[in-house]
């Protein structure tokens, strides 16, 4: 029996605070560690905070892997933990993409996914992604989305056809309008993969993400659901060859941690 200890940060960037967010993921990585993780999942735009573009502009964002994505690449070296990161690039044709890095516990950067279904309006900004491939993180093959990835089949359907074992979402969605409804639970029911998502907490201007919930899902039914107004830490054992969930705790982050970005 395989078992891998897993952790999703639930946490509440505030957005626009790049140093703030970034200590912030520091931390929560620090802690997550003591509790024994070995992969570390956080939501969608998690240094930047989700709506950015209207207080950071992008002539900040350079090509390659900027200082922020170097920090947390540290992190993961320093605690020998893979961290799934919800970030943002741009290429070297200066194309900006909303992005999932997978660092590896040496700190490098084993794949990533660059979200395919971007949302008009709130994502104009950034580029769709193309490629769609699973990446190998130790000996599992994992399909990555981001968020509205999983509104549709199609991007988890390809992963599947591509030998996906196991399927990671990194979103910043909220329940109500325009909400994932059900479909993390048709997503995994039509692959037959479990699904892993890492939601986010907190409010962006009058953009309130503290009922969003981040989950745990086998064969199209929830395992484990998780909602807080404050930065947490949902932590599970999950059995990779019986593909069960034996352990779990949902702990809310020292108030060194939520502090990153002044929240108590």
């Amino acid at each position: 029996m395989a078992i891998l200890r897993i952790a999703l940060l639930h946490v509440a960037p505030e957005v626009g605070e790049l140093e703030g967010n970034c200590r912030l993921i520091e931390q929560s990585v620090a802690f997550a560690a003591t509790l024994g993780a070995e992969w570390i999942i956080t939501p969608e735009l998690c240094l930047t905070g989700y709506r950015f573009l209207n207080h950071l502009g992008s002539d900040w964002i350079r090509p390659a892997v900027d200082e922020w994505t170097t920090r947390i690449r540290k992190t993961a070296a320093r605690f020998k933990v893979t961290i799934f990161l919800g970030h943002l690039e741009r290429d070297n044709d200066s194309q900006l993409y909303n992005t999932v890095f997978v660092i590896g516990t040496d700190g490098l950067i084993i794949g990533k996914h660059r979200k395919v279904r971007v949302v008009k309006v709130a994502e104009d900004w950034a580029n769709p992604g193309i490629e769609i491939e699973p990446i190998n993180v130790a000996s599992v093959r994992v399909g990555l989305l981001i968020c509205a990835d999983a509104y549709k089949p199609e991007v988890a359907w390809r992963l599947h056809e591509r030998g996906a074992q196991l399927l990671v979402s990194c979103a910043a969605w909220r329940p109500g309008l325009y909400g994932p409804e059900d479909c993390w639970e048709q997503r995994s029911a039509e692959t037959g993969s479990p699904l892993f998502v890492c939601n986010r907490t907190g409010v962006e201007d009058d953009f309130s993400f503290e009922d969003s919930e981040s989950v745990i899902i086998k064969a199209g039914h929830r395992v484990l659901t998780h909602r807080s107004p404050h930065s947490s830490v949902m932590t599970f054992d999950w059995d990779t060859e019986c593909h069960a969930v034996l352990w779990h705790s949902n702990l809310q982050l020292p108030p060194s941690c939520a502090s990153a970005v002044g929240l108590r």
